[in-house]
């Protein structure tokens, strides 16, 4: 996601430096490569974070050679992750005491949405701060909602996120039960998708994988067992009640527990299938 949206950025006409742990990520980006965060730090005035969860955001941020030994007065930091509202909102007050705003842009819209620039943003800060880097959004993405004080547009991403991952799992076991029941599975699809069941895995993912294309490159089985987890850890803050959350988490728990937990999530539907005896939704018969 970190190299789709610098290219996009790019084409935007910001001149863009970046840096990552493999170097060579960075440079097929189109990115002027950096040596460091603090390089990047130095030479920016709007320093944008792509990364997988809040440990890795602390680590950049408070760690050695990191955006708070590197920050002056005036920048902008946005986390574009999805990440801990409790530890989001440590870091903006970390960085507010150096005069860094740092604004919780959490996006949503998956790969295609990046390379097509039509991400959703929720975003949780200061609305001016948002104001000031609402031009560098704009270009890979076609809503920005603000969404309130630090951490409410992680708030806002979590919960989406758990939602796509319970229509991800739910439409997966469905899937798996129709292919047994010997179903048309495009025929279903359709009447899925002009009735009450429809939800964003039928419409996007399922016509794709029953046609044998998980749609490589998206959010791996792991990261939305993380964003699962982020979900309960949210609503026991709360102090609200979820039957379906333990479930969710179950699927996809499942899913890495049989190895696909590097491999993009819609493969939980590949782990539902291998413990209902083999059963794969694409391919002419039941359990090929």
């Amino acid at each position: 996601m970190g190299g789709r949206i610098a290219r996009r950025l790019a084409g935007g006409g910001f001149e863009v430096c970046g840096y990552d742990l493999d170097a060579a990520k960075a440079e097929r980006s189109g990115a002027r490569v950096a040596r460091s965060v603090a390089e990047v730090v130095e030479g920016s005035e709007v320093v944008f974070l792509s990364l997988p969860d809040s440990r890795a955001v602390e680590e950049v941020v408070r760690g050695e050679g990191g955006i708070l030994g590197a920050c002056r007065a005036g920048q902008v930091v946005a986390d574009l992750g999805t990440s801990a509202p409790s530890s989001t909102r440590s870091l903006h007050a970390e960085l507010a005491g150096r005069g860094v705003e740092l604004v919780d842009a959490a996006i949503s819209g998956g790969a295609a949405g990046a390379e097509a620039g039509t991400l959703t943003i929720m975003a949780g800060g200061a609305a001016s701060a948002l104001e000031r880097i609402r031009p560098h959004l704009e270009t890979f993405s076609a809503r920005v909602y603000h969404m309130g004080a630090p951490g409410a547009g992680h708030v806002a991403k979590i919960l989406n996120n758990f939602l796509n991952g319970i229509g991800l799992a739910a439409t997966s076991e469905v899937m798996v039960a129709a292919r047994r029941a010997g179903l048309d599975l495009e025929q279903l699809l359709e009447v899925l998708n002009h009735s009450t069941g429809v939800n964003f895995a039928t419409l996007n993912r399922f016509p794709s994988i029953v046609r044998g294309d998980y749609l490589e490159g998206g959010l791996t089985v792991k990261l939305m067992a993380k964003d699962v987890r982020l979900y309960l850890d949210l609503v026991r803050q709360l102090e609200v009640t979820t039957l379906a959350g333990p479930a969710c988490l179950g699927a996809f728990d499942l899913a890495a527990a049989l190895g696909y937990g590097d491999e993009i999530s819609n493969r939980v539907v590949d782990a539902l299938g291998d413990v209902s005896g083999g059963v794969r939704v694409h391919g002419g018969k039941e359990g090929t």
